[in-house]
């Protein structure tokens, strides 16, 4: 499992292919290559595995599987050149050439994401579009880029997470060789890269998996149908395959950590979590290359076990998403408090999550109906992914509105403020570090009439909670997808300066770039609406002030310690409307340092 990839279409160092497919109840299986008379028969393995070894088939051959007298896709393809209804194709994943071989991926505490979506980053909507703006993160301070998934897809629009092939790259973004240039170039310029996966659902178009085996059980649900069988009969076959998809990305594609989508929704209910399982495989192969990963997850559970150490009982995920730092500060900014962020009341959480990570950890929410979370007092900041918006908080909106289309300039500096000084991993949006005015909608390509009449009416139902006015743009209409591409040509300069000096600051100041949660105090005052954040390492202290009101209020530094003033995003060269003695502009963030 780790030195090679062992299922589907895989080729040798002599050349010879290496074919390999689950299919338990099938009573004969074989291959069909385009342009071939006969088909190639599989020899029925154990445990429901059908394999063949042979020299007649090479790289870029057109081929199905035949099951049965049926023909489909290999469900481990590598490429589907003609969409996710067509025929796959072989690709030898050794035969790129790599030249990162002096590459080290990052301590995971220097890691500032930088999220974006391969098909609306750039006007052409191709990996080799993301590589021609590399510079351009570089020179924000960017460390890695988390790029949205990329698993084939029905058509040419989605986020992503309709995905149908999960070793298939999207053609349409470049396939399989355009990944690996990208990641290549990546590393070329000091930039680590994140992949996010999708282990919790298969998407509904060009979903070809029950023609082979139990891949799905009925014993749970998801919000996007059956749950994948990972603890049902048959799910050995299955854990493997997410498990070898895993370490696919890592030894082949040299990706330098995964993002898996929603664990929450991931059922597994066996003595060892297919998480914990992937953590297992991935610590073994990282000890076979010296090279290092890491794995992250998207988690709506408050609940450490899935970041905790193996050690100590825990799935041994090395960091998460946090979304109720974002909650508490949307609502502090101002922002609307229907929907789940009714469950936050502002200022007071948002010192809670700089404190406790989690605002909900043991206490009663009224959202939820229960007393929710648990406390993380030992895990380390860089444990914590924060940020003010993402792909999701954005994009399911009904509109897509960005912050930069809901808060004022002066709020949008002081939001990236609060999240480039928290003791927790930044990431950034795209777009954002300039003030994008574009939205970013939910946007899909699919084929099937009724599956978009369910997507659009799915997406009116979720809005139902947020009582939002008006009718949501059109999934499937090609401008819903063209309205959410960055346009590059309305660049704020000012906006892109004040990132850009905002994080070298967090680079440079070691009371910053330390995350360590347990030099931190941090307080706030309710009727003035001003957080004050202390951090510290050894002896270098830093003092940010931040003030949510719309007006100035006054400076309250702590006492006996040499404050310099380090930042003032109320900076004139930023568009601010300037310093004032003794005051703190309205909306705006301060940094001291001793």
């Amino acid at each position: 499992m780790i030195a090679d990839r062992g299922i589907g279409v895989n080729f040798d160092e002599q050349g010879a292919a290496k074919v390999k497919v689950w299919a338990p109840e099938a009573e004969s299986v074989s291959l069909r290559l385009r342009g071939r008379k006969a088909d190639f028969e599989l020899r029925k393995a154990d445990l429901g595995y059908w394999d063949l070894l042979t020299t007649q088939i090479k790289p870029r051959d057109i081929y199905q599987f035949v099951v049965d007298d049926k023909e489909l896709p290999d469900p481990a393809s590598l490429s589907q050149p003609e969409g996710v209804h067509g025929s796959s194709e072989a690709v030898n994943l050794n035969d790129f050439e790599w030249t990162d071989e002096e590459w080290k991926n990052p301590s995971q505490q220097d890691y500032i994401i930088y999220e974006l979506h391969a098909g609306t980053f750039t006007d052409v909507g191709t990996f080799d579009g993301i590589a021609s703006k590399l510079d351009h993160l570089i020179q924000l301070g960017i460390t890695a880029i988390e790029i949205m998934p990329v698993a084939q897809f029905p058509g040419e629009r989605n986020w992503g997470y309709d995905g149908v092939f999960p070793y298939a790259v999207q053609n349409s973004y470049g396939g399989a060789k355009g990944l690996m240039q990208l990641v290549n170039d990546c590393h070329q310029k000091g930039l680590a890269v994140i992949l996010d996966v999708v282990y919790n659902h298969i998407g509904p178009e060009g979903n070809y998996f029950n023609e082979f085996g139990a891949y799905f059980t009925d014993k749970y649900k998801t919000p996007w149908g059956n749950a994948i069988n990972f603890d049902d009969a048959g799910c050995d076959a299955v854990r493997n395959y997410f498990i070898e998809n895993a370490l696919m990305w890592y030894r082949d594609f040299h990706i330098d950590a995964l993002r898996l989508d929603a664990v929450h929704a991931i059922k597994d209910f066996s003595p060892k979590h297919i998480l914990q399982e992937m953590k297992e495989n991935t610590d073994l192969l990282m000890t076979q290359t010296g090279k290092s990963h890491y794995l992250i997850v998207e988690l709506d559970l408050n609940d450490h076990r899935f970041i905790n150490p193996i050690v100590k009982c825990g799935y041994g995920m090395n960091a998460q998403w946090v979304d109720e730092f974002h909650h508490a500060l949307r609502v502090t900014a101002g922002g609307e408090t229907d929907g789940y962020y009714s469950d936050f009341n502002g200022i007071k959480d948002l010192v809670k999550s700089y404190r406790d990570a989690y605002v909900y950890d043991g206490v009663y929410s009224p959202h939820r109906l229960k007393t929710f979370g648990n406390k993380v007092t030992d895990n380390p900041g860089d444990q914590f992914i924060v940020f003010s918006q993402n792909h999701d908080q954005v994009g399911n909106r009904m509109l897509g509105e960005r912050s930069s289309q809901l808060f004022s300039f002066e709020m949008q500096k002081l939001m990236a403020g609060a999240v480039l000084v928290s003791p927790y991993l930044p990431m950034l949006f795209m777009g954002e570090e300039w003030s994008a005015q574009s939205p970013f909608q939910y946007f899909v390509s699919h084929g099937d009439p009724e599956l978009v009449e369910a997507v659009r009416k799915g997406r009116k139902e979720e809005f139902a909670s947020f009582h939002a006015k008006g009718e949501a743009p059109d999934p499937q209409a090609e401008e819903t997808f063209d309205r959410s591409k960055l346009n590059w040509g309305e660049m704020n300069n000012v906006m892109l300066d004040y990132y850009k000096t905002l994080i070298a600051v967090r680079k440079l100041l070691p009371a910053l770039s330390n995350l360590n949660r347990k030099n931190l105090t941090v307080t706030c005052n309710e009727d003035q609406q001003t957080l004050t954040l202390m951090r510290w390492h050894d002896q270098h202290k830093i003092c940010c002030l931040m003030n949510f009101a719309k007006d100035e209020q006054p400076i309250d530094l702590p006492p006996n310690e040499n404050w310099k003033k380090t930042l003032d995003s109320a900076d004139t060269k930023w568009n601010g409307p300037g310093a004032k003695a003794n005051y703190i502009s309205p909306q705006s963030l301060i940094i001291y340092t001793n």
